[in-house]
């Protein structure tokens, strides 16, 4: 290895850093937490809008070409009444599927809920394909002691092609998908039963979504331009609320020497109208984005380092009021094998401009109201190290600690009950406002996985939060998390699956509106609510008749809490399903 590069590369980090941090406007747009685990999908019975806290970004493999391949399983999709399970929950072996490349899947259970997927593909010749996919998950609810309608659908259709060539490889998809919720959480506990009535009797609290999307996705082959990157979302509900996001971001790459070169430049633009404001927000927001992300590769077969800036700009459009931003954030990181194949170090300092988008609120959290305020978060930095690699052949591990800077941090908080005046259904501290904020965050995250061998395999996860929020708490996000999954293929034809979570408690606020009899002014009385922590455990058991068929009865929720994921929104109990997968090909 030459030393001399190496001392080179570590100078400049450091120097970069330093200059870096010390510049007042910037931020980190980059998750590093992650182990990358894959698995197929695994229907869940709470699976209508689970919510992936922690997006799945593996910074490895983002640096070396991807074979543009769509497997036949699907991926997990949110649930309203439980938060995210632990990623190695599957318990259906992809291996076990490889042979059939389609599927139809149905499932029944307590609380209507219904589950039911299809996917079917073609190959049209040596080099492509074509696939389609529908997903429907609904459920009828039934929560005991909830005033309002608790139920909620969630429908998904695409159509992909894709496929390999020599020198590129694509892989475009064209869909859509409709979603309905109801906003049935009224804060009983810090109204009368007089006023809880009042409200019950009154409004309807139903919500519907609509998306229609593209996405696509090109690499290339011997030429600079390495990869294309392309996302179109039209986002309506039934409030008149209108959201057009784009989204474009070519990479290009090139090797001077020893050294690999890349560009990477970003076009990002989110446009929203509503048709009634709520409180302080505005009718309509835009923000367009535009980066520049230069950077530079270090590597052999020992050690990686990459220096490189991103360089943004922010243009932003609220109501009639205009404003430009200039960012600029380190975007450096390194790993070195310390005891190859036991002891892998990495750390790094990042950032970026990060595009949020009322689609994605209602992704995060489907009792939002129909007019949150838009804004990027500004990333300033995030600082992490970390060691991941292998204790035996059996044992793999990842701990990492990080410290984040962020400026404008999206947070969910309810917002105010009142009964004065014309009041839309969300009015009634029933939905979620989003505030933002500046935040620093201290993460410690921890993981180790077994695999004992091909048939039993187990995952030990954690993270503690320590958040320095400027607007007093951290709304909704909980301090720590504790999970462990656990999968078993007794036999070829029978397998099981459990996982069982802890999540930390969490501060809401409620907030009461009081208008004075004499001036008629508006007032609000706030007081903090605290949503207790939970456990949640989850077990599937399945049989495999012949190689067409699957059989699977699953329980969730089975210690029967029925806790509070978001304000006054309880939980399902208890919550059984039974349902077969058919496989086969064309």
């Amino acid at each position: 290895m030459n030393n001399r590069k190496i001392y080179s590369a570590i100078a400049c980090t450091v120097l970069s850093a330093g200059i870096l941090v010390a510049q007042e406007k910037k931020k980190s747009d980059l998750g590093t937490e992650v182990v990358d685990v894959v698995r197929s999908y695994d229907a869940t019975i709470s699976d209508a809008f689970k919510v992936r806290e922690t997006p799945n970004m593996n910074e490895d493999a983002n640096t070396k070409k991807k074979q543009v391949v769509y497997t036949i399983n699907s991926f997990p999709v949110a649930s309203t009444f439980v938060p995210e399970k632990g990623k190695a929950a599957e318990v259906d072996r992809e291996a076990r599927l490889a042979a059939l490349n389609n599927y139809v899947l149905f499932g029944i259970g307590n609380y209507m809920n219904l589950n039911a997927e299809a996917f079917i593909s073609k190959k049209l010749d040596a080099d492509s394909y074509i696939a389609g996919r529908i997903d429907h998950f609904s459920s009828q609810g039934g929560i005991k002691n909830v005033l309002l309608d608790d139920k909620f659908s969630k429908s998904k259709a695409s159509v992909i092609y894709g496929g390999q060539k020599k020198n590129f490889g694509w892989k475009a998809e064209v869909g859509g998908f409709t979603q309905m919720s109801n906003w049935y959480g009224l804060p009983t506990k810090n109204i009368t039963e007089e006023e809880s009535k009042i409200v019950a009797s009154q409004i309807d609290p139903k919500q519907k979504y609509n998306n229609v999307f593209v996405d696509g996705d090109l690499e290339f082959r011997n030429i600079p331009l390495s990869e294309v990157k392309l996302s179109y979302n039209h986002f309506s509900d039934d409030y008149s609320t209108s959201e057009n996001s784009f989204r474009i971001k070519p990479q290009f790459e090139t090797q001077i020497s020893d050294l690999q070169a890349r560009l990477g430049l970003v076009l990002d633009y989110v446009g929203t109208t509503y048709k009634e404001p709520f409180g302080n927000n505005s009718n309509y927001y835009k923000n367009f984005n535009v980066g520049l992300e230069p950077s530079v590769v270090f590597a052999d077969e020992n050690y990686s380092v990459q220096l490189g800036l991103g360089i943004y700009n922010n243009n932003g459009t609220y109501d009639d009021t205009t404003n430009n931003s200039f960012h600029i954030y380190p975007q450096v990181r390194a790993s070195y094998k310390l005891v190859e194949n036991i002891v892998n170090a990495y750390a790094g300092i990042e950032g970026g401009l990060k595009q949020n988008t009322y689609r994605e609120f209602v992704e995060a959290n489907p009792f939002v109201a129909p007019n949150v305020g838009i804004t990027p978060t500004d990333e300033r930095f995030n600082v992490y190290f970390g060691l991941k690699g292998k204790l035996d052949h059996m044992i793999s591990y990842n701990i990492r600690a990080s410290y984040k800077d962020e400026r404008d941090r999206a947070l969910f908080v309810s917002n105010p009950f009142g009964l004065e005046g014309q009041r839309k259904a969300y009015m009634f501290g029933n939905s979620f406002n989003v505030e933002y904020g500046d935040m620093k965050t201290l993460n410690l995250f921890g993981e180790l996985t077994f695999d004992f061998d091909k048939d039993v395999a187990m995952r030990l996860y954690g993270e503690y939060n320590n958040y320095d929020a400027a607007v007093g708490q951290a709304w909704n996000l909980p301090t720590s998390k504790i999970g462990a999954d656990f999968k078993f293929d007794f036999t070829d034809k029978w397998f099981a699956g459990a996982d069982l979570y802890f999540v930390g408690s969490r501060k809401d606020r409620f907030t009461r509106e009081v208008i004075d009899v004499v001036s008629n002014e508006k007032s609000y009385v706030h007081e903090e609510v605290n949503l207790d922590s939970y456990v949640d455990f989850n077990v599937k058991i399945g049989y495999r008749p012949t190689k067409n068929w699957t059989v699977f009865v699953k329980g969730n929720n089975l210690l029967n809490q029925e806790y509070n994921q978001w304000g006054s929104f309880r939980a399902q109990g208890i919550q059984v399903m039974g349902g077969a997968v058919y496989k086969f090909d064309l």
